[in-house]
Order: C-alpha cells, then sequence, then structure tokens
C-alpha cells in the first residue's frame, strides 16, 4: 500500500487523533493524517525523531543485537506509540496518537505491524 492509504488505514483505528510517516535521519514528514488543535503532528513527528534516535544510541552503546518494535508513551488522556519500520524500508517510523479513553492498546499496536508490513515506499 502506499503512503496515503496507510496513513488512512492508521487513523481507522479506534481512538486515532493522528498519525505521521517520519523519517528519523531528518526529522520530517512524509506524510501526516489527523492532528489538529492540541495536536501539531509536525511538531510531534521532530521530537519523537529524537526519542527513536536516543533509543537507537542507547542499544548501540549496549551493544544489543536487537531491533525496537515499538515505543510506548503513555499520557494521562493519550497514548502515543512510535513503531520503527524494517531496516529494508530505510530510516523511517510510524508514529499513531491515540485517545486512550476509546482505544485498545494492543489492537493499536496489531494494527500499525500489519500497516508496516503491507507499506512499500
Amino acid at each position: 500500500m502506499n503512503i496515503e492509504t496507510a496513513l488512512k488505514e492508521a487513523m481507522s483505528v479506534e481512538g486515532a487523533l493522528g498519525v505521521a510517516l517520519v523519517d528519523y535521519e531528518s526529522g520530517m514528514s512524509l506524510g501526516t493524517l489527523g492532528g489538529g488543535q492540541g495536536l501539531d503532528l509536525e511538531l510531534a513527528a521532530a521530537g519523537n525523531t529524537e526519542v527513536v534516535r536516543a533509543k537507537m544510541r542507547t542499544l548501540a552503546s549496549l551493544d544489543m543485537d536487537d531491533v525496537i518494535e515499538d515505543v510506548l508513551i503513555t499520557l494521562g488522556k493519550q497514548y502515543h506509540l512510535i513503531r520503527p519500520l524494517t531496516s529494508s524500508k530505510g530510516t523511517l517510523f510510524l508514529y499513531l496518537a491515540l485517545d486512550r479513553s476509546r482505544s485498545n492498546l494492543a489492537l493499536a499496536r496489531h494494527g500499525l505491524k500489519r500497516i508496516e508490513n503491507g507499506l512499500e515506499v
């Protein structure tokens, strides 16, 4: 699936507030959908780039032979889910913001994995 379709599928996840596909080398979004008042997806994409970079550096420093499946940030009213894509898709990650009261975290994680598997960049 292309980027636009992937973003639309991510927004169909129950409780989705916004989604972005981000290049963590540049911090730039390749596409966004949703967001709005209180959720600036471009700003969130840039900020979460630092989260992904820091975790990648930490894994390298620890000499861990492993990959990040996802990163979860739990806020009082939201979940922020970051899923770095497999190396075959470059230096990209999916970022999904969810309304905590309307979402199922396990289903959201499963949905992002399914979207990643179908995404062609």
